[in-house]
């Protein structure tokens, strides 16, 4: 079982910067392939970005290229998103998932049905 915690959300505006952070309980964080997330309202939960459980491959959706990067520290147990040039369009709650990935190799998955642990979310309001 793994418990993730979001932190990191806030209201910023249109042009900023923030980086959200994601802590996984649990042993070997590293057997784990990690996503975010998120999801407006109104909208489906959308697929931000992925990396795989030792941190050397990284996807992102199309929406979000050039703007975030997705890292992990596999020795504090946490997944970072680093936002950048942030528009209102990424309001949003923000979630990180997990997957065990030990007998998979190294992969990443990029829907969220193939996740199976889930973080409560944070809040990202961008003004413009």
């Amino acid at each position: 079982q793994v418990q993730l915690v979001e932190s990191g959300g806030g209201l910023v505006q249109a042009g900023d910067s923030l980086r959200l952070s994601c802590a996984a309980s649990g042993r070997t964080f590293s057997n784990y392939a990690m996503g975010w997330f998120r999801q407006a309202p109104g909208k489906e939960r959308e697929f931000v970005a992925a990396i795989i459980g030792s941190g050397g491959n990284t996807r992102y959706a199309d929406s979000v290229k050039g703007r975030v990067t997705i890292s992990r520290d596999n020795a504090k147990n946490t997944v970072y998103l680093q936002m950048n040039s942030l528009k209102p369009q990424d309001a949003a709650v923000y979630y990180c998932a997990a997957r065990n990935t030990y007998y998979s190799g190294s992969i990443y998955y990029t829907s969220q049905y193939d996740y199976v642990y889930w973080g409560q979310g944070t809040q990202v309001t961008v003004s413009s």
